[in-house]
C-alpha cells in the first residue's frame, strides 16, 4: 500500500484523496436529497414563497461548492510537486471564490425579485422602492464582477495592494452605507402607507374603498418625498466617503437654488398650492371627479406640483396646482342625484309624484343598486312650469362617483313606469294655423247667417 506510484505519491495517498473527494460528493448528495426534502417540507408549511425560491436558487451552487471543496482538500493532501500543486490549489480557490460570489448574488437577487412580485400582486404603494431595487440590482452585478476580478487577481498573485487597501478602508463602509440606506428606503415604502392608513379617520358615509383611495394618494406623496430625501443623503454620504469635498457642491447647490428660485417661482407656487390642497382635503384621491381651472374630469394622478385629469372624451389635462383658484369636487364623501323630469300639463301631479317615489324606492331596494344608494331618490318639489310641461325635481344621495350610474338607471325605470301608467312625457311643439284665426271664422259665419 505504501508503494510509490508518481514520485512521492503513493497508492495510500491516492486512495485517501479519493476517499476525501468521495466523502464530499456524498455530503453534496445528502444536502441535495435529504436536506432539500426537509427544507421543502418546512417551506410548505409557510405562507410565503420566499423559502422555496431561496432553496431553488442556492441548491445547485451549494452542491457545486461542496464538491469543489472536496476536490480542493484532496489536492492539498496529495504530495505533489510545488508547481502543479500551486496551480491546482489556486485554480480551485478561484473556482470556489467565484461560486461563493455567485451564490451571494443569486440569494440577494431572488429576494429582490420575490419582493417585487409581492408588491405587484398585492398592488401596494411603495413609492420609488421598485425602481431603486432595479438600479441596485445592476450596481450589485457590476460590483460582483469587480469583486470576482479582484479576488482572481489576488489569488493569482498579481500586485493589487492599492485597490485592496482602498477596499479594506473605504469599500466596506460604502457597502454598509448602501445596505443601510436601501433598508431605510424599503422601510419607508412599507411603513408609511400603513401608518397613513391607520391615521386616516373614516368620515361618516365614507366607504372603505374611498378611505383606501385617500390613503393611497397621501402615502404615495409622503413615501416618494421621504425616499427622495434618503437618496439625496445617501449620495452625499457616499461622495464624502470617496474623499470628494461636498462643501463646494452644497454651496453651489445653495447658490443655484437661489438663482433657480427666482426663475422657478411658478414651480414653488405649484408645490405650495399642492401642500394646501392635500392639507385642506380639497381633493386628494385618485378617482375623484373634480372641476379645476375650468377643466372637469377624473383625477388620474396628483402630486405636490400638478394634477392630471382625464375628461369624458378621454383627453388628459395636466393642471399645475398653482393655477387652481376654485376646486369643485363632485365626489367628496358622497354624491347627489339631481334630476328634473317633465310631465304634460294634463297629468295628475299627485299621481305622478306617487309613481316617481315608488320607482325611487324600488331602485333603492334593488339588490344590485342598493349598495350604491345612501338616500332613495324622491320628489323634492314642482320645480318649474315650463313651455312644454311641468318640471319635477328629484333628489337622492349615492356613494361617491356613482350618481351618474344611478341617474341613468332611474331615467330608464321612470320611462318604463310612465309608459305603463300612461303618463305623458312632453316634448316641445308648436301649433300652426293657415288662413284666418278661429275667431275670425266664427264672426264670418254669424254675419252670413244674419244676411240669410
Amino acid at each position: 500500500m505504501s508503494e510509490q506510484i508518481f514520485g512521492e505519491i503513493t497508492l495510500r495517498h491516492i486512495l485517501f484523496a479519493l476517499l476525501i473527494f468521495g466523502g464530499f460528493i456524498g455530503l453534496a448528495w445528502l444536502f441535495r436529497v435529504f436536506l432539500g426534502r426537509v427544507v421543502k417540507r418546512l417551506a410548505q408549511k409557510t405562507k410565503t414563497r420566499l423559502d422555496d425560491l431561496i432553496l431553488s436558487a442556492i441548491k445547485k451552487p451549494v452542491v457545486a461548492i461542496i464538491i469543489m471543496a472536496g476536490g480542493y482538500l484532496s489536492v492539498l493532501y496529495l504530495p505533489l510537486a510545488p508547481t502543479p500543486h500551486l496551480y491546482l490549489s489556486k485554480g480551485l480557490s478561484i473556482v470556489l471564490s467565484l461560486l461563493g460570489i455567485y451564490t451571494g448574488v443569486a440569494l440577494i437577487s431572488v429576494v429582490m425579485r420575490w419582493y417585487g412580485q409581492e408588491v405587484k400582486e398585492k398592488k401596494r404603494e411603495v413609492g420609488l422602492t421598485i425602481g431603486i431595487l432595479g438600479f441596485f440590482r445592476v450596481v450589485m452585478l457590476m460590483f460582483a464582477v469587480f469583486l470576482a476580478v479582484l479576488v482572481t487577481v489576488q489569488i493569482i498573485g498579481i500586485e493589487a495592494t492599492t485597490v485592496t487597501g482602498w477596499m479594506g478602508e473605504h469599500g466596506w463602509r460604502i457597502v454598509l452605507i448602501v445596505i443601510l440606506f436601501m433598508t431605510a428606503i424599503i422601510a419607508i415604502g412599507e411603513l408609511v402607507p400603513r401608518l397613513v392608513a391607520r391615521s386616516i379617520a373614516r368620515r361618516s358615509g365614507e366607504s372603505e374603498e374611498e378611505v383606501g383611495k385617500r390613503g393611497y394618494t397621501l402615502s404615495r406623496v409622503l413615501t416618494n418625498s421621504g425616499q427622495a430625501l434618503i437618496i439625496l443623503i445617501a449620495t452625499f454620504t457616499i461622495l464624502s466617503e470617496l474623499d470628494i469635498n461636498i462643501a463646494p457642491i452644497l454651496a453651489g447647490a445653495g447658490v443655484a437654488g437661489i438663482a433657480i428660485g427666482f426663475g422657478a417661482q411658478n414651480i414653488i407656487r405649484d408645490i405650495l398650492a399642492g401642500v394646501f390642497i392635500l392639507m385642506e382635503n380639497q381633493y386628494h384621491r385618485v378617482g375623484d371627479v373634480v372641476r379645476i381651472a375650468d377643466v372637469a374630469g377624473l383625477v388620474e394622478d396628483i402630486n405636490l406640483r400638478r394634477t392630471v385629469l382625464r375628461d369624458l372624451d378621454g383627453i388628459v389635462h395636466v393642471v399645475p396646482n398653482g393655477e387652481i383658484r376654485v376646486a369643485s369636487n363632485f365626489t367628496k364623501d358622497w354624491s347627489r342625484v339631481n334630476l328634473n323630469v317633465s310631465v304634460a300639463y294634463g297629468e295628475d301631479l299627485d299621481r305622478v309624484i306617487s309613481v316617481i317615489n315608488r320607482v325611487g324606492k324600488e331602485l333603492a331596494e334593488d339588490i344590485k343598486w342598493a349598495p350604491l344608494i345612501l338616500t332613495p331618490p324622491q320628489v323634492l318639489r314642482v320645480d318649474n312650469l315650463g313651455d312644454s310641461g311641468i318640471e319635477i325635481k328629484i333628489l337622492g344621495e349615492t356613494k361617491p362617483i356613482r350618481q351618474w350610474d344611478v341617474m341613468g338607471e332611474l331615467r330608464r325605470r321612470l320611462k318604463k313606469a310612465f309608459d305603463e301608467e300612461g303618463i305623458e312625457i312632453p316634448w316641445p311643439h308648436t301649433k300652426v294655423y293657415f288662413g284666418s284665426s278661429p275667431y275670425s271664422r266664427d264672426n264670418q259665419s254669424s254675419r252670413q247667417g244674419k244676411r240669410n
